[in-house]
Order: C-alpha cells, then sequence, then structure tokens
C-alpha cells in the first residue's frame, strides 16, 4: 500500500492506504451515483479504482462520466443482481468472473456493493456496503413478514455478511435493519453518502414541486403524491425511469413526467424547484434528498426512520399511507413564503453536512482498518 496525507478535521496524518481497489456496482439506480462521487474523492489521494459493472448495459452518459475519471477502469458485465426475479445462475457466473478479475489486477481491497459475492474466496480484504436489502424493503412497503420464496435471497446476504471482513451502511438505519434481519454484525459501521456541491446549487426558486425516483417502486411512492396533484396550488413535475427492469411500465396522472434525467439534465430543476416532496416508505439513505437540499429546495419526506436520523428538523415529515396529510401539508407549504424560506435554508444548512470530503474520509478509514484485520485473522488460523 502507499502512504499518502490524509487531511481530516485538520488534521495530517501518514496512513497506509490501497494502490488499488475492486468495486462493484450496478448501472441501475443510486449505487451508480454513489461509486462515481466516491471514486472522485479517492482520485486525489491516488487510489486507483477497478470498477466492475452489472446489471444492465451502461448507458451512453454512464461511460462518459467514467470515462472523465483518470484513476477508473471499466469492466462490464450485464449479469443480473441478487435482487433480481431468479438470478443465482448469474450470481455464480459473475462471481467467478469477479474472482477472475481479482486475480488478475490483485488489488489491495475488494469494495462491494452488493451482499453474495462476500462469500466468495477472496485474496484480499472485503468491504461490503449494504446499501438496500430486499427484506427490509418488503417488510416497509407491504407491512408483512418476507414470503418464504425470498429464503434465497436471505440465505445469500447471511452468508455475504458473514464473509465479510467490515459491512458498512449509509445510515444508522439500514446498519439496524441488517443485524436485525441477517445476523449481528460484529464489524461495522455507518458512513454517511454525499454529493458534490458544484452540480447542485440554488437558484431563482419557481412555483412548483420536484419528486424524483423510479416510478415503479412502491418504496418511493410517488404515486402517492402524484394522487394529491390536483388538490394543490402548484404543479407537480415527476424525474425518475418509468419501466420496471422485470417488465411494465408505471405512470400517473396528474404530473408532469419528466421521464429518467442524468444528474447533469436533473440539476436545473432542482435549482429551480421550491419544494422537493418524497414521501417514500422505505429508503436507506436518499441521494435525490440530498440533491434536493443542496439545491435549495424546501423538504416533504416520508416519516420514516431514516429520515428522521438525516433531516430532523431541516425537513416537514407526514405519514407515507396518509395521502390527505400529504396534501395538507404541501398545500400550507404552498401557500405560506415565510415557512417556506425557513425550510429551504434548514435544508440547505443540513445539506452541507454531508460532504464529498467526509464520506471519501470515511472510506479511507474503513479502507485503512480492512488490512489489520485480516492478518489478525490469518494468525488466528495459524
Amino acid at each position: 500500500m502507499t502512504m499518502p496525507l490524509i487531511h481530516v478535521d485538520n488534521h495530517t496524518a501518514l496512513e497506509p492506504l490501497p494502490r488499488r481497489i475492486l468495486m462493484t456496482t450496478d448501472a441501475i439506480g443510486g449505487v451508480w451515483t454513489y461509486a462515481l462521487d466516491l471514486c472522485r474523492g479517492l482520485a486525489e489521494y491516488g487510489v486507483e479504482v477497478a470498477l466492475a459493472t452489472m446489471g444492465q448495459p451502461l448507458t451512453v452518459p454512464q461511460r462518459r462520466e467514467a470515462a472523465d475519471e483518470e484513476n477508473i477502469t471499466l469492466y462490464e458485465s450485464c449479469f443480473r443482481l441478487e435482487w433480481m426475479d431468479d438470478p443465482w445462475d448469474d450470481v455464480r457466473q459473475s462471481g467467478e468472473w469477479l474472482l477472475s478479475l481479482e486475480a488478475k489486477l490483485r488489488p489491495d481491497l475488494v469494495h462491494l456493493n452488493g451482499y453474495a459475492h462476500a462469500a466468495l474466496p477472496w485474496s484480499a480484504p472485503c468491504l461490503v456496503v449494504g446499501h438496500s436489502c430486499v427484506l427490509s424493503w418488503w417488510e416497509a412497503v407491504h407491512h408483512e413478514e418476507p414470503p418464504a420464496t425470498l429464503d434465497p435471497y436471505r440465505q445469500s446476504v447471511v452468508r455475504g455478511l458473514a464473509g465479510a471482513d467490515l459491512v458498512v451502511a449509509p445510515s444508522s438505519s439500514m446498519l439496524q435493519a441488517l443485524g436485525r434481519i441477517y445476523r449481528p454484525l460484529p464489524n461495522c459501521r455507518v458512513i454517511y453518502n454525499a454529493r458534490g456541491r458544484t452540480r447542485f446549487t440554488p437558484g431563482r426558486k419557481k412555483e412548483f414541486i420536484l419528486s424524483v425516483g423510479r416510478l415503479w417502486d412502491d418504496a418511493k411512492n410517488i404515486g402517492t403524491l402524484a394522487r394529491t396533484a390536483y388538490r394543490l396550488p402548484w404543479p407537480i413535475y415527476v424525474a425518475g425511469e418509468q419501466k420496471h427492469p422485470g417488465g411494465g411500465t408505471a405512470a400517473f396522472d396528474g404530473v408532469n413526467r419528466l421521464g429518467f434525467l442524468s444528474p447533469e439534465a436533473l440539476a436545473p430543476w432542482y435549482s429551480a424547484a421550491a419544494v422537493y416532496a418524497l414521501p417514500a416508505r422505505y429508503e436507506p439513505f436518499g441521494l435525490t434528498v440530498l440533491e434536493a437540499a443542496l439545491s435549495g429546495c424546501a423538504l416533504v419526506l416520508g416519516d420514516i426512520p431514516t429520515f428522521r436520523e438525516l433531516w430532523d428538523d431541516a425537513a416537514l415529515f407526514v405519514d407515507p399511507e396518509d395521502e390527505e396529510e400529504l396534501a395538507r401539508e404541501l398545500r400550507t407549504l404552498c401557500m405560506d413564503s415565510t415557512r417556506l424560506s425557513d425550510f429551504r435554508e434548514r435544508a440547505l444548512l443540513r445539506s452541507r453536512s454531508f460532504s464529498l470530503g467526509k464520506m471519501t474520509a470515511g472510506y479511507l478509514a474503513a479502507y485503512r482498518d480492512l488490512e489489520p484485520r485480516r492478518q489478525i485473522d490469518l494468525d488466528q488460523e495459524t
């Protein structure tokens, strides 16, 4: 490992850091955004990232994004992800592919943004980030125990968490869910996600409400927001993927649908929106909420543990199942300029605590701790 200087909280220290990381990501949702931001942060410390993609083909803009980062080398695949329908042949094949990449590249550590592959016989230390999971999603959306058909997924996640040298989650709420649903996590920590401030900035606000998310995902609960549209004084604009990866398309009446937009295309919408609404039933972090807050939007969010953890006193909260409460809160906010201005300022101030520098420093510290832990494990085996 190299020995660069790490600057954290105005202190400088010489720490061993990896030269090269093998990192997995999918190309479907917020994990791609998170991975690119983290790679940008790591570039400042000379860390090279072999980025292995799965789930679906990269888009042209995604390839362009990765190409702009000199420390990223892309390794693309279309293997199905563990949360998709009947993925297990693909999970096995992608595991073989990833092990072959490790043998070829000899990274200092493996950073997995999924669970199943942590059970593989890695040579390098292995970190797993729990961005989300099917069973906690199911509980939040359906308000019931997950069905037995999801037992193979449960078993796969348990094996993965057991095989990880360190487990990271983007919120305490998500970390607690992993420990409760699957297995105790002796080696774990929370590292909050972040977004760069230069892309998302407040602009001249206009009288409309914005929401961003996968329209087909009941966890985002954008359908409930859409049903309030005819009772509000301002229009609602919704951006996000309508087509489900497994088939089918979500569509809502009453809202202005923007379709899927890249971060560059979304930024001016955030900048102009006075209010950002996401009455989510489930959200392990919520990058779109952070993007909106960085852009000076007032936040109206689902009253769930994650949002309370991250945005308490900086957002307005509503019961995700109470359409009337959502409509009432949005209507009041639209018609009260003083309150609107207050919550815009609160969100903007809170957003500044989720910096890319802090996230990068958190992962550098995690990477630093991995090698000694693996060495201790090897000593105990011998």
